[in-house]
């Protein structure tokens, strides 16, 4: 992906924010991760981008992970492991060919919205990540939750658990 591909689909993700569904930090538990206990954190549409993400097979998805200011703050002065306090939420849109310019993709129906909380203390068996997947904003079945932390344990354990990279 060149880089003014990549600026123009972060351009666009950030112009179909407002499509994703939001549910307030006050949510009741039926509103919550299970396993983790996550929500979605109110306000994060306002938060910065720390980068956007294309997946290929199987999913298909362009995506674009948002940071609170903990997490932009430990984006950028290279803090690893992140602070108790890092909340990362990624937001996921099947991706589709745009109609008005062949080579661009861009975001078609929403998937998910996932989080990543960082509190060592509430998560200490899972690296201090608290995870969770939200589609329409509701939770995802408790199976799909136990393979959170596996597959970032076993790609980016060096790494804080935590797979995307800062954007500058």
């Amino acid at each position: 992906m060149t880089s003014f591909q990549v600026r123009l689909l972060a351009a666009t993700v950030l112009c179909f924010l407002a499509t994703v569904p939001v549910v307030s930090s006050g949510a009741d538990a039926e509103r919550a991760s299970p396993i983790y206990g996550v929500t979605i954190p109110e306000g994060y549409r306002q938060w910065e981008l720390v980068a956007p993400a294309h997946e290929t097979d199987p999913l298909n998805e362009l995506r674009v992970v948002l940071g609170n200011s903990v997490a932009i703050e430990a984006y950028k002065n290279g803090t690893l492991p992140f602070p108790d306090g890092t909340i990362l939420v990624k937001l996921a849109w099947k991706h589709v060919q745009s109609p008005e310019f062949e080579p661009a993709f861009v975001p078609g129906a929403a998937t998910t919205v996932q989080v990543m909380v960082k509190d060592s203390k509430r998560y200490p068996s899972t690296g201090g990540w608290g995870f969770g997947r939200f589609i329409n904003g509701i939770p995802v079945d408790e199976a799909q939750h136990q393979t959170c932390f596996a597959c970032h344990e076993a790609g980016v354990k060096n790494h804080d658990y935590v797979f995307t990279r800062f954007a500058p």
